[in-house]
């Protein structure tokens, strides 16, 4: 039987072995992408906080509620910011704090995203090798052709 997180070998066909790092594969790279997406988001808010603090108070401006609907607003103190941290929690900090926040982040993800690109290039060259020995293991199994 596979005790937790390990798979018995012999158990298990090539075949199988194959199609299970192919999956992990798929969900590893899955996973990088949603990384660098989340990576994105941070830089773009960076970017957004560096744009406000240069404005000016009672700055007018659009804000938006949605991905493509904005209401006008005007800018009232560009010194607190809202941070949103998951689930729905936001936290008041100052300018300074936004900025520090969303850079640990970004340094974090891509930390993760590193360690998760070695794991996934492992992953990869394992699913390359059993596809080697799975053709191999066919070839092996059909007739060749008759002299």
């Amino acid at each position: 039987m596979a005790t937790s997180g390990r798979i018995e070998l012999d158990k298990l066909s090539v075949e199988q072995l194959k199609e299970q790092t192919d999956l992990e594969v798929n969900l590893l790279h899955d996973s990088l992408n949603k990384i660098r997406t989340a990576i994105t988001r941070l830089e773009s808010a960076s970017a957004a906080l560096q744009d406000l603090s240069l404005r000016p108070h009672g700055k007018k401006m659009l804000v938006p509620l949605t991905a493509s609907l904005y209401v006008p607003g005007s800018l009232d103190d560009a010194e607190k910011v809202l941070v949103d941290v998951g689930t729905g929690y936001f936290i008041e900090k100052t300018m300074a704090q936004g900025k520090e926040y969303c850079e640990r982040k970004i340094n974090l993800l891509k930390s993760n995203l590193d360690e998760l690109a070695e794991v996934a290039t492992k992953k990869k060259a394992i699913a390359d090798q059993m596809g080697l020995l799975l053709h191999a293991k066919l070839r092996q199994g059909s007739p060749g052709p008759s002299s």
